[in-house]
């Protein structure tokens, strides 16, 4: 259970970074920072979105267009920050077909790396702990 939950913050931390970074050095793609609470949501109706459509999309993929399995990420990192733009409290919005394409690479460029980096520090420290 404490793995899970490690594993869920770090999804959380990884999908915060991305959309932090693609806010940072994409013009077009933005955070609403005057509002914590829009950003905080934006932050967990990507992520959510995101651990729900991949598996979701790759097993349609799978199926139906085997040639698109290799993109699941990059098609289920687009529809996740879609459908976050579109909801109206969360804090994100992304302008111009230019933002909403590199948006999604660096959005999932940062969360891949950060998913694949993140869990050996926090589990690293976890161990360490458990020897203490």
């Amino acid at each position: 259970m404490i793995t899970f939950l490690i594993r869920a913050a770090i999804f959380v931390v990884s999908a915060a970074l991305g959309l932090i970074v693609a806010d940072l050095i994409l013009p077009g793609f933005y955070l609403h920072w005057n509002d914590w609470w829009g950003f905080v949501l934006a932050v967990l109706i990507f992520a959510v979105l995101q651990s729900i459509l991949a598996p979701w999309i790759f097993k349609i993929a799978r199926r139906h267009a085997s040639a698109l399995v290799g993109g699941i990420g990059l098609v289920s990192t687009f529809v996740a920050l879609l459908i976050a733009v579109i909801v109206p409290a969360a804090g994100i919005g992304i302008d111009g077909p230019v933002a909403w394409i590199v948006g999604t690479l660096i959005v999932w460029l940062v969360t891949a790396l950060a998913t694949w980096l993140l869990p050996p520090l926090f589990i690293k420290r976890r161990v360490d702990e458990r020897r203490a």
